[in-house]
């Protein structure tokens, strides 16, 4: 199946050399472009593309702005280009929260080389975004639903996809998430919720560029009430908080409770790693781990998850239908390690019952 693609940027130059990449692809297919987030809007309504790439920064309407509308008037799988800097970041999880599936981030040099890890990384996060739930990040869609019956029902829905855990669950000592696409709105839905003297340590993982981290954790952080920073080495977890880890670089807990940063291995995929985090966590001072897997492709956290089962920790996952996308999640319970499968709504309140 081919995937339309519509292309939205204010440069004519980078325009055509996106264009010119994604055409060089079997499966897919650039069915239309614009130069600005207003335009973006008409033909996206228009020609119903399966993704938008957009830009952000634009004459008449800014790519933000245009996210909001076209996820409230036809709602469209969107990837972000975005710029490796600290405001890039900023406005990166704006769109995010938005509606946007996902980001990449973009260089002059990158795009005009047709050759370079850009544009393979360009048409592998168009493919992953095309496999988005349009249902599951029409986020300003669910925002604006007024009926109360129409809550209701959503409310039906979601308390019908719990399904029950395995067993007991036990006084868990240490949390631990792992997420990748669609991660940065479930974390933060998950971790609004929940409240000051939430005492469990809570370690994230989620797949991010290392110069996006530390927007991301700040932005959490003024959110939340609880305290949220982006990891260091020598952190000490037993005292609580939630600490994410460092883009580019591998997150471990030491056997006496603290954490300790390295640099990424070139010859991993991901960098941080689900499943470096959690095979530390099984072999940690943390008697009662529970580990969570959200939204995300692939599979990273299916051999972590494998080890922490081993040692007899608990496992929860995202549900299917609550995902963006269902890759790391479903390769968890494919491989018979979930405890218990849970709709995004229901994390935190499920989480302060372990308190």
């Amino acid at each position: 199946m081919t995937i339309k693609v519509l292309i939205v940027d204010d440069s004519s130059f980078l325009l055509q050399q996106i264009k010119q990449i994604i055409s060089s692809q079997d499966d897919m297919e650039v069915i239309g472009q614009a130069s600005n987030g207003r335009d973006a809007i008409e033909v996206a309504k228009k020609l119903k593309p399966d993704v938008i790439t957009m830009d952000y920064e634009m004459p008449l309407m800014d790519g933000i702005t245009a996210v909001k509308v076209i996820m409230a008037e036809s709602p469209t799988n969107i990837l972000m280009f975005s710029s490796l800097t600290y405001e890039g970041a900023k406005t990166t999880l704006d769109a995010l929260d938005a509606g946007a599936v996902d980001f990449l981030s973009k260089s002059f040099e990158g795009v005009s080389d047709h050759k370079s890890r850009l544009s393979n990384l360009l048409c592998n996060k168009i493919r992953e975004v095309a496999c988005a739930q349009k249902n599951v990040i029409s986020n300003a869609v669910r925002k604006n639903i007024q009926s109360s019956n129409i809550k209701n029902e959503i409310k039906k829905t979601v308390t019908n996809q719990i399904i029950q855990s395995k067993k007991r669950i036990s006084k868990i000592d240490l949390i631990v998430i792992g997420a990748s696409t669609g991660g940065p709105v479930a974390l933060a839905k998950i971790l609004i919720e929940l409240p000051k003297d939430f005492t469990i340590p809570i370690l994230i993982v989620q797949h991010m560029p290392a110069s996006f981290t530390g927007a991301f954790a700040e932005r959490l952080d003024q959110r939340c009430a609880l305290n949220v920073k982006m990891a260091q080495s020598e952190d000490d977890i037993n005292r609580g908080g939630v600490f994410i880890a460092p883009g580019g670089n591998q997150m471990l807990v030491n056997p006496s409770g603290r954490l300790n940063i390295r640099e990424g291995d070139e010859q991993l995929n991901y960098k941080p790693c689900v499943d470096i985090t959690f095979a530390s966590c099984s072999k940690s001072k943390f008697k009662n781990v529970l580990a969570i897997v959200l939204t995300g492709m692939g599979s990273d956290g299916k051999k972590g998850a494998q080890m922490l089962k081993q040692n007899g920790h608990e496992i929860w996952v995202q549900s299917s239908s609550s995902c963006v996308v269902d890759g790391m999640p479903s390769s968890i319970v494919n491989a018979d390690l979930a405890d218990c499968v849970l709709h995004l709504d229901d994390f935190a309140e499920k989480m302060m019952e372990l308190m």
